[in-house]
């Protein structure tokens, strides 16, 4: 277990200044990101799980996405693929509701690996298609860089290694630029895509596009473990020192072949990298096949079978089984190369039917993940639905008095003109009490209407209360203001009224006042209201200011 992030502090900070949640959060996340980039990936794994957790506590969503797409990357190098795809899904889930495109076309990238070491390739596919399609969206080269290495290395798990070699390189031409992590992955992935091409071409008789594309492979994978020593990152030392040896050992130095293997195959012991360690003990064993020494080979075949055995890795022990059939075949042992043939095939049938299971565990978590979104929807429109219904006035639809406390004072602050009107319907108490309530609740719903389409979009209309508006006209002189006051009183007083009821007629007082420079919004409320009282004085339908 790592240490507690206190430790990771020191002792004059835990004293002096105490830590926040929210610095707590970037701290654990900021360290489990170190142990991943130096190959620590079980205390990686441990820190990023408890970034997750915190940030989750306080409601920091995008902090917990970074986390969760860290332990990501981790559980897949530990081997963890299904807890891998559900940090993905679930980190993506969180960022659906921040509207952070990139973050998830990232996340998409990352869980296109294992879903691949699933055997899920149609999953991967259409995570990376989804990734794609962002990345595009976006214009972000970035992001196209990796969705094409990610799209290369799922094509070359599916042995079309043609359409995988088109990917990485694509992916290689854009790499410049980017971080050195970038660049490893990419030249390791050709590098890796390579041994098999060359073993392909060569069966088809291509000497020269074999041995052009051998040294090719040779100076790519020597520049990945360049980086991969000045990174001190032991995993990508591992990797690039086992694709190395297999392409040296394509070249015919079996010697080198051999040497860089067996420094992969102890820094994979020295850390605990079990895949990493079974791969190499099956690469010592290939290497011996070309050196003639097939019984040495077949020996180390069987400690690669063991060992891939007791961790439980069932793709591996199928394709070691696949190896020893051949092997034994080649020294006339057919009675084990038959026995070893038929344990590939059952294992190989097993493993179709685990990625269906595989695939129904994930459909369960993806319903799950659905009925979530379903929910965060909803909670959405029932906020929205929610502040609307407490800042809308219900009948008219005009912004209420509690949107107008809140508006009027941001008005002021953002316009250095602002003039505030008070308007009231005339004899409104005499038009219910002839025409009936229905009759005047139209009444107010067609001014409201009237107010709203004669002013700018910059400015506000709203219901003060009872037959009362407000209207806020920002930007303007007085004098303009009055005038616009003079269009609106107009616009009702000639509205034909007598097709909401014969004989009815309906006209409105306005009261003007100007914000002052150095004055209140309340002291200019205070003097449209005194300018309304002088209009109704005054014979009403008439604006005062």
């Amino acid at each position: 277990m790592p240490a507690p992030i206190e430790a990771l502090m020191t002792g004059s900070s835990v004293a002096t200044t105490p830590m926040t949640a929210a610095d707590r959060v970037t701290m654990l996340l900021e360290q489990a990101e170190k142990m991943r980039t130096t190959g620590d990936y079980r205390a990686g794994t441990d820190l990023a799980r408890q970034a997750a957790a915190l940030a989750e506590s306080i409601g920091d969503v995008t902090t917990r996405a970074d986390a969760l797409r860290s332990l990501a990357n981790q559980l897949m190098r530990l081997g963890e693929q299904e807890a891998a795809v559900t940090a993905c899904r679930d980190a993506i889930l969180a960022l659906e509701g921040t509207g952070d495109e990139r973050a998830i076309c990232q996340v998409l990238t990352a869980e296109a690996i294992p879903l691949t070491d699933l055997g899920m390739f149609d999953e991967a596919l259409e995570a990376l298609q989804r990734g794609r399609d962002i990345a595009h969206r976006l214009g972000d080269e970035g992001l196209l860089y990796w969705v094409h290495n990610r799209t290369g290395v799922v094509h070359g798990s599916m042995g079309d290694y043609d359409l995988s070699t088109e990917y990485l390189m694509r992916a290689l031409t854009m790499v410049e630029g980017m971080d050195d992590e970038a660049r490893f992955c990419v030249l390791n992935n050709v590098g890796d895509n390579a041994v098999h091409q060359v073993r392909l071409k060569r069966s088809a008789g291509d000497a020269d596009g074999a041995e052009r594309t051998l040294r090719d492979a040779l100076g790519h994978v020597a520049e990945a473990l360049a980086l991969a020593r000045a990174a001190e990152n032991p995993f990508r030392q591992a990797i690039s020192l086992d694709n190395y040896g297999m392409l040296h050992a394509l070249a015919g130095a079996h010697e080198t072949a051999m040497a860089l293997i067996d420094e992969a195959q102890r820094i994979s012991q020295r850390h605990g990298y079990k895949s990493m360690e079974s791969a190499t003990l099956q690469h010592q064993a290939r290497v011996r096949f070309m050196r003639g020494e097939h019984a040495s080979a077949i020996r180390g075949l069987l400690d690669a079978l063991d060992r891939a055995v007791a961790a439980g890795e069932k793709t591996m022990v199928t394709e070691v089984h696949r190896e020893l059939s051949d092997a034994y075949e080649q020294v006339g042992s057919y009675r084990e190369a038959l026995q070893h043939y038929r344990s590939f095939h059952q294992l190989d049938r097993e493993q179709h039917n685990d990625v269906a299971a595989a695939r129904a565990r994930m459909a369960v978590h993806s319903f799950e993940l659905d009925n979530a979104r379903v929910e965060a929807q909803l909670h959405r429109l029932r906020s929205v639905e929610l502040e609307r219904q407490a800042t809308e006035d219900a009948l008219t639809g005009l912004p209420n008095r509690r949107l107008i406390e809140q508006s009027l004072p941001r008005l002021a602050l953002d316009n250095t003109r602002l003039c505030v009107a008070l308007a009231d319907v005339d004899l409104f108490k005499g038009v219910n009490d002839r025409f009936g309530h229905l009759v005047g609740d139209e009444v107010l719903r067609r001014i409201a209407a009237l107010l709203r389409s004669h002013v700018r979009d910059g400015d506000l209309v709203a219901r003060f209360g009872g037959e009362e508006f407000l209207i806020a006209l920002t930007g303007i002189e007085p004098s303009e203001a009055r005038a616009r006051c003079e269009v609106l009183r107009l616009q009702v007083a000639d509205y034909p009224w007598d097709e909401v009821a014969p004989g009815l007629k309906v006209t409105m007082s306005l009261g003007l006042a100007s914000v002052k420079p150095g004055g209140t919004v309340a002291e200019a409320l205070s003097s449209a209201d005194e300018h309304l009282y002088a209009a109704k004085h005054r014979g009403r339908n008439q604006v005062v200011a």
